[in-house]
């Protein structure tokens, strides 16, 4: 049991959620993309927000500014959020356009905003869930989804119900967050998704 709650930390990392939420745009949605094109975006925005990341994370490390790629401490957390920022607005910039691809553009801004949320917590010495505010922004995008393109999601949309709970209770079974730090967590990922909703459902 111990195994299958760490498990959720590793699988759904905050690093991944980007590049998870527009695998799952891909695989409903019922637009023709050329598969050229969608290679070409994953692979931009798994360098852009897990390679790119990766490499900063083990920079500052070396430098004594981080500890674990989990950022236990709320100090720990100021320079990667900035960073996580400055790369989400340059996949907003460079790579998605607000009317040629409205619902990956949007998902990134509501990213964006929660990331900034997050950064804004931590220069007030709280700490919030990374985990459970990538995960609930999922949630809510694939809400979003369904009612956009008028699709039946309910079997993934349930499934992602029961990951915030299996990640939850993770991060509280390692201690690595109050319940607090995750319901202000999820409340910082499903809001920006849901307030964006207005833009392009």
């Amino acid at each position: 049991m111990r195994f299958f709650l760490k498990a959720a930390s590793y699988i759904f990392h905050p690093l991944l959620m980007p590049l998870l939420g527009t695998v799952l745009y891909f695989n409903v949605t019922p637009r023709y993309l050329e598969p050229e094109l969608m290679r070409a975006n994953l692979f931009a925005i798994g360098i852009i927000t897990v390679l790119i990341p990766l490499v900063v994370f083990f920079l500052l490390k070396n430098l004594g500014v981080v500890e674990t790629i989990y950022l236990k401490e709320v100090r720990e957390r100021k320079f990667p959020l900035m960073i996580q920022c400055i790369l989400l607005l340059l996949i907003i910039k460079m790579i998605f356009d607000p009317y040629e691809d409205p619902e990956l553009y949007y998902f990134f801004v509501g990213m964006l905003f929660s990331a900034f949320s997050a950064l804004v917590m931590v220069l007030f010495k709280l700490k919030v869930s990374l985990h459970q505010m990538g995960v609930a922004g999922i949630l809510m995008f694939l809400v979003g989804l369904s009612a956009h393109f008028k699709i039946n999601l309910l079997v993934t949309i349930s499934f992602f119900l029961f990951v915030n709970g299996w990640v939850a209770s993770s991060r509280l079974n390692s201690d690595s967050h109050t319940y607090p730090e995750l319901g202000i967590g999820l409340l910082l990922g499903a809001i920006p998704q849901l307030i964006l909703f207005n833009l392009w459902l």
